[in-house]
């Protein structure tokens, strides 16, 4: 977890000036997130920031002197200056004030000259986000002076909602830290700190009426180690949050212009509110504070009306905590299992006169019960509640605002509704995903890829929807769980530097983004990063490797670069590269197996080793034809990933595998001449938990003229069982020597998942890797 390297030799080196007595170095207003606009006066002079330069604000305005003290403090963490900070509008310095042409609130205009720097916004949020902006213009550097070029930059934000999660429930981080996460959100232009403090595993926040939930909630025996394994460390956890503390932190965030919204989770994920309170479970417990991961069976009674006089008593307090206007009251993964069975709950269902139909159960429709009465309340106090996309079940509470996370899907169907919408999809968003597919040597995560080009490729407006509808889409929000985050420090690695791609996503017009330009850019923030000792992820100053199998050559082709262009040095032969190593200057061409290596070195250290282990089989590099359709959804390089000799490992999404649903895999291989085979393979990866499925059934066919086909072996698999074990299974078909030009290999998905799966009935992903022909 710690820093392989320092990364500060990195950033584009501003211009070095020197004069008769003080050295000088440029900034650069290249910065992330990138502005609306930028004009640099290319004759004028610059402005020196030196230790004599003061800092202005308007008299009486406690908010920009703020304003004023958080950018000397950041221009003393970046240069070691100290610079005074003055009420007044008169002298040669930097100037913040109100006013200025953006029509948008948080909007501001920066505008440079030889005698001054103006930061000028509609409101105090807007001149904050123009000192962020200067903040990350200016260079990391001792002992200098900083030119500042003549500039005018004008510059808004495209969403007025940018948000990020932190779930302190399944690790509760301390107040400190929480602290230093909102310094994180600031750095990056992030006004929304979405704070989940609740959930089966820990309780987190002290609700005065309801002592027991911190004094038995927030505490849990021990905790599960990995994955579900069984094991558990044998350690007891706890931790809250008193309602001082929450309110310290809801005015820390609020002086960096950040809006606190707390999350209680209801009315699943609740079974540490049913530890300290069983009479609110269906069954009446006993319970206990969850010490595993995943979702309860065990939600609050929504048949009790003690369940609605709790939900009023904490949310009752939770408004008086938190000024937001929003409150997130969750909504998702709630099972329906026991209200099915309550006496209660099923009362309930008919005394609202609920009926099933083919969309929803009544049981669904019954949470919406729950949902509304939480919204009547909060709105009955002047507030709004926010919710999970499962919400939208059983239909929709009048006012709700929908955070759409499963996707995109429930985001669309809200705006179509004209419900507000915060998109935080896990498919781009959730920062608990892996950042490599090196897995083996990353921090355990919960599975799943999100490198951080698929983060700053998201676009938050669904083309499905019309412009009138788009208008509902306020914004974007990534999300941070913490099953497999025990550290905060690990909470920094998770972050950084997706972070950076998230605050572009969030800020930059469309037309402005491009990764190529972010990466360039990226160094300069990561020098900030380094002053503050943050523990960020190094990943995308490792060596890129693009591995490209070439059918005309019979080769696997492979490029490589790094985000500066530094040298890379490789071996195929297993050992490990060092400068001495072959250095690389044009893609490699691959015919054979090899173990590939590659690094990147730089004065400040070398970068982590990509390694590849590449194997050849008659198939490889060989043209593929897909007779059934690969899933869009997990297309990734498509056919060509079966023949190009790199294995997947036991994690699916990270572009390895290919994968099929509703309907088979069925690939037919040129081998581009008449060639003897004796055996066929595939691999496939299974996580029965995400309904990837292992295949029911291999053949293999041969042809001479890719048309008329003739099976030489088939074999049939017994439909996956609830034990099973997750993870990558070999098939492997031998037959009698053939020769064949053609070779269809066809692989059976699972069209119906058994009875003990709760996606029974419906079909399963098949996802294939490698096939291998020998």
């Amino acid at each position: 977890m710690k820093h392989l390297m320092s990364l500060a030799g990195l950033s584009v080196a501003g211009l070095m000036l020197v004069s008769c007595s003080t050295q000088v170095k440029e900034a650069n207003y290249q910065v992330i997130p990138l502005p609306q606009e930028i004009s640099v006066m290319e004759q004028a002079a610059p402005f020196i920031l030196s230790d004599g330069t003061k800092i202005m604000y308007p008299e009486g305005n406690e908010r920009m002197q703020k304003n004023a003290e958080f950018l000397a403090s950041y221009i003393k963490d970046l240069t070691g200056k100290s610079l005074s900070v003055q009420a007044g509008t008169e002298g040669k310095g930097i100037l913040l004030q109100l006013g200025g042409s953006s029509e948008n609130p948080e909007g501001y205009q920066l505008k440079v000259t030889d005698a001054n720097v103006v930061i000028s916004g509609p409101t105090e949020a807007g001149v904050f986000y123009g000192i962020q902006t200067l903040r990350k213009s200016i260079p990391v550097v001792q002992g200098m002076d900083i030119a500042l070029p003549a500039v005018e930059i004008s510059d808004y934000p495209r969403f007025s909602y940018r948000g990020a999660h932190l779930d302190v429930s399944r690790h509760f981080f301390p107040v400190d830290s929480v602290k230093r996460f909102i310094d994180m959100l600031a750095l990056h232009n992030i006004n929304r700190f979405h704070w989940h403090i609740s959930d089966d595993q820990g309780w987190r926040i002290e609700i005065k009426s309801r002592p027991e939930l911190t004094e038995i909630g927030s505490k849990r025996t021990e905790t599960v180690i990995g994955h579900n394994t069984g094991k558990y460390d044998g350690q007891p956890y706890g931790g809250f949050y008193t309602q001082e503390e929450a309110k310290e932190i809801v005015a820390y965030a609020a002086d960096r212009h950040i809006t606190v919204i707390p999350e209680i989770d209801m009315p699943g994920h609740m079974q540490a509110a049913l530890t300290a309170y069983p009479e609110l479970g269906c069954t009446g417990g006993p319970y206990e504070v969850w010490k595993i991961w995943g979702i309860s069976d065990d939600v609050l009674c929504a048949g009790n009306d003690e369940t609605l006089k709790f939900i009023d008593d904490v949310l009752g307090e939770i408004i008086e905590i938190f000024p937001s206007e929003y409150i997130h009251v969750g909504g998702d993964e709630c099972p329906k299992v026991r209200w099915k069975t309550c006496p209660k709950c099923q009362a309930r269902i008919k005394a609202l006169g609920i009926k099933g139909d083919k969309k929803h159960s009544a049981e669904a429709y019954l949470q919406s019960f729950i949902i509304t009465h939480a919204e009547k309340f909060l709105n009955g106090k002047g507030r709004q509640i926010i919710g999970w996309d499962e919400i939208l079940e059983g239909g929709l509470a009048p006012n709700s605002t929908v955070m759409s996370w499963r996707g995109e899907s429930g985001g669309i169907e809200a705006a179509k509704q004209h419900h507000d919408v915060i998109m935080s999809p896990n498919t781009y968003l959730y920062f608990d995903y892996y950042q490599s597919k090196d897995v083996e040597n990353e921090p355990e995560a919960i599975g799943g890829y999100l490198p951080i080009e698929r983060v700053y490729s998201y676009e938050p407006m669904p083309k499905s929807l019309t412009p009138e509808e788009q208008k509902y889409i306020k914004g974007v929000q990534a999300n941070l769980w913490t099953e497999y985050i025990p550290t905060f420090s690990q909470v920094e690695y998770m972050e950084l530097p997706r972070m950076a791609a998230l605050a572009e996503v969030q800020w930059t017009m469309p037309a402005k983004k491009n990764y190529e330009d972010f990466l360039k850019r990226l160094p300069g923030l990561v020098d900030v990063y380094d002053v503050y000792k943050y523990n960020y992820a190094t990943h995308v100053f490792d060596v890129n490797a693009v591995f490209t199998p070439n059918p005309q050559d019979g080769t696997l082709d492979v490029t490589l670069s790094t985000i500066d262009n530094c040298p890379i040095y490789y071996t195929l032969d297993g050992s490990e590269p060092t400068a001495a190593s072959a250095q690389y200057t044009e893609p490699l061409k691959l015919k054979e197996n090899c173990t590939f290596q590659a690094v990147a070195v730089r004065p400040t250290g070398n970068s982590r080793i990509v390694k590849e282990d590449i194997a050849f089989n008659k198939a490889s590099m060989k043209p593929v034809t897909m007779l059934q359709p690969v899933n869009k959804q997990y297309e990734f390089n498509g056919a060509p990933t079966l023949v190009d000799g790199l294995k997947g490992n036991g994690n699916y999404k990270t572009g390895r595998w290919i994968a099929f649903y509703k309907n088979d895999m069925e690939a037919v291989i040129d081998l581009k001449e008449p060639t003897e085979i004796q055996s066929a393979s595939i691999s496939t990866c299974v996580e029965k938990g995400d309904w990837v499925f292992d295949a029911r059934a291999l053949s293999v066919a041969v042809s001479e003229d890719g048309q008329n086909f003739k099976e030489v072996a088939s074999e049939k698999y017994p439909a996956m069982k609830q034990d099973d074990k997750n993870g990558v299974f070999n098939h492997t078909l031998t037959f009698s020597p053939v020769t064949a030009r053609y070779v269809k290999v066809t692989a059976l998905t699972e069209h119906s998942i058994p009875a003990w799966h709760g996606g029974k009935g419906n079909p399963a992903f098949l996802f294939v890797d490698e096939i291998s022909l020998n």
